[in-house]
């Protein structure tokens, strides 16, 4: 006979509840900068306690959006759908919203969105398929593309702020409308209390470092005045917004007992912005990105305490993520001298009609440039029996020789993976439905004029980055820095490894082990 003995194994625990946390533009350099003047158990915390990955890489540069996209779906815009904020619809001739959706209507607003373009699963449709519908998922930001994407398919709300009143607003095809958002809405609207809002240093101007001195003699001061019909833009640029974030984030940690449904797992996902305040008074907004960081650090520790008082820090996985910071988009003042210029949507529209005219005969041979992709009329290019490639290599030629152009590819080359300096991250984070025959840059200090936008930001091109932060605060999970390059696709898995469930459906990567 033979005995044979087994060790005791220690199962981890697993979290009653969930907190994806997106922050739009952070950045660890701010983080280490700043730290001497956190509280303790806010970004201090997480610098303790969380396992935090350096170097999260989303291959090329993405806006907010299609980057939240990347980290709840485990998988890039070729694939999950999202590749940006607004798109070219070409089959209809308009520019739109990328979630825009006519069939749905909204609750509190004017706005038609649904998830229907997102096309794969997320991290709250596991989450909520887990549960059997028995848990609680819900998403809330300020922009309603991200609560839309945070929220996915299958969660019970997604809600954000209102453009035009300021209300907290959704889309009929989420069903649950939580009683704390009525009740804000109604009896404390945002419009109510906004002109009496102010955003003014946290701390003596002596205190926040490398500033310029001529910036110490005057504290800055943001009001959002009834007057102006961009307040609520304004105020959700600000650091004002994150308190308003970090306030309702806690009516619903405490409305559902998030944390709280035996065998099931919450979760509940909020984003935050540290972008820099395009209405500054100063180009130099350095001050200001500062002081949203003491600010934010505050409201991360509210929202820590909200939890500690219901399903508790010890039973609840917090993951941070950060999106790929934004180049300032203010030109430099012309006193520096720094070479800049406009490209013209328009006359480059124009030029090269002119030149597709004289080369294969009348017609407009150009239907949209937008958001650095040009568009051709396939149906006049059919009907001459012109060779599309060859076309497109044409044009991507003729349009390098334009002012402000610094490199054009055509959509055949990168869906072979032979253009750009990173060719096969080109193509993943290329959605073929709504890309353009050409893709172009604009050299460094340059920007598109006369071009349809739906956002407050000027597009003056810089150097981006597309690499961000990711920390994992989870029960039983020690705390540890990594430094090696992360692909952002991998953090789904991670998390949802951590929480026992399946990735999303288009998720194929290994998940961490730490």
């Amino acid at each position: 006979m033979v005995t044979m003995s087994l060790s005791a194994q220690t199962v981890t625990k697993r979290p009653s509840l969930v907190v994806g946390i997106m922050i739009d533009g952070l950045n660890q350099d701010y983080l280490n900068h700043l730290r001497h003047l956190f509280g303790n158990n806010g970004f201090n915390r997480l610098l303790r306690e969380a396992v935090i990955l350096q170097n999260v890489d989303f291959g090329t540069p993405l806006d907010n959006i299609a980057a939240t996209a990347v980290i709840h779906t485990g998988t890039s815009p070729s694939t999950n759908g999202i590749p940006c904020e607004v798109v070219y619809d070409y089959e209809n001739g308009m520019v739109r919203p990328i979630l825009y959706d006519s069939t749905k209507i909204g609750n509190y607003t004017n706005e038609t969105f649904s998830p229907s373009a997102l096309r794969v699963s997320t991290l709250s449709d596991e989450i909520k398929i887990d549960g059997d519908g028995t848990n609680y998922v819900h998403s809330i930001s300020p922009n309603a593309f991200q609560a839309i994407v945070m929220s996915g398919h299958a969660s019970n709300s997604a809600f954000w702020i209102n453009n035009e009143t300021g209300k907290w607003a959704t889309t009929t095809y989420y069903k649950d409308v939580p009683t704390s958002i009525v009740s804000r809405n109604y009896s404390k609207p945002l419009s109510s209390r906004i002109d009496t809002m102010a955003w003014t240093p946290s701390l003596s101007l002596n205190q926040y470092p490398d500033i310029p001195e001529h910036r110490r003699i005057h504290p800055f001061r943001y009001i959002f005045s009834k007057k102006d019909k961009s307040r609520y833009l304004m105020f959700k640029s600000s650091a004002c917004v994150n308190n308003e974030i970090t306030s309702v984030a806690s009516d619903y940690i405490s409305e559902f007992s998030l944390g709280h449904h035996p065998g099931a797992v919450d979760m509940l996902n909020i984003s935050y912005t540290l972008i820099p305040y395009p209405y500054s008074y100063s180009p130099n907004n350095k001050l200001e990105t500062m002081d949203a960081y003491i600010k934010l650090d505050r409201n991360i520790e509210q929202l820590f305490s909200a939890i500690e008082r219901t399903a508790g820090m010890d039973n609840t996985l917090v993951f941070i993520s950060g999106t790929p910071p934004r180049p300032r988009t203010r030109r430099d003042d012309e006193r520096w001298n720094i070479p800049q210029g406009q490209f013209s949507a328009r006359r480059a529209t124009s030029l090269l009609n002119m030149y597709l005219m004289a080369k294969h005969g009348s017609g407009e041979w150009v239907k949209k440039i937008h958001n650095n992709n040009l568009y051709l009329n396939h149906d006049i290019i059919k009907a001459k029996r012109i060779d599309i490639k060859n076309l497109r290599q044409d044009i991507a030629q003729f349009i390098t020789r334009m002012s402000g152009i610094d490199n054009a590819y055509t959509i055949d080359d990168i869906t072979t993976r032979q253009a750009g300096e990173n060719p096969d991250a080109l193509r993943r984070n290329t959605t073929l439905k709504y890309a353009g025959d050409i893709i172009f840059t604009l050299a460094p200090g340059w920007e598109i004029i006369d071009s349809e936008t739906y956002n407050i930001y000027t597009n003056v091109t810089r150097a981006a980055q597309s690499t961000s932060m990711v920390l994992i605060l989870a029960p039983d999970t020690k705390a540890q820095t990594i430094s090696t390059p992360i692909d952002a696709r991998i953090i789904a898995p991670t998390i949802s490894r951590l929480l026992r469930i399946r990735s999303p459906n288009a998720s194929s990567m290994s998940p961490l082990y730490f």
